[in-house]
């Protein structure tokens, strides 16, 4: 089994967008997310700031195809 991590950004200079994306929609879901170690974070809190990222990231590639 490979131990190489697949969370990586495929482009580098995104790192910081998707950080501060991430802080925001963490913000409005009201999970106290910090830059660095969450480890006292349950599985369910970060999974919802990734999934809600995912949604609103989906949403708004929707409303630019369709032309909004």
């Amino acid at each position: 089994m490979s131990s190489k991590s697949t969370n990586t950004t495929n482009v580098p200079e995104a790192r910081e967008a998707m950080d501060k994306f991430k802080m925001e929609v963490a913000g409005e879901l009201g999970v106290p997310l910090t830059n660095g170690y969450n480890g006292n974070l349950t599985s369910a809190q970060n999974g919802s700031v990734g999934g809600y990222m995912v949604k609103k990231m989906i949403e708004a590639q929707e409303r630019q195809m369709a032309g909004k």
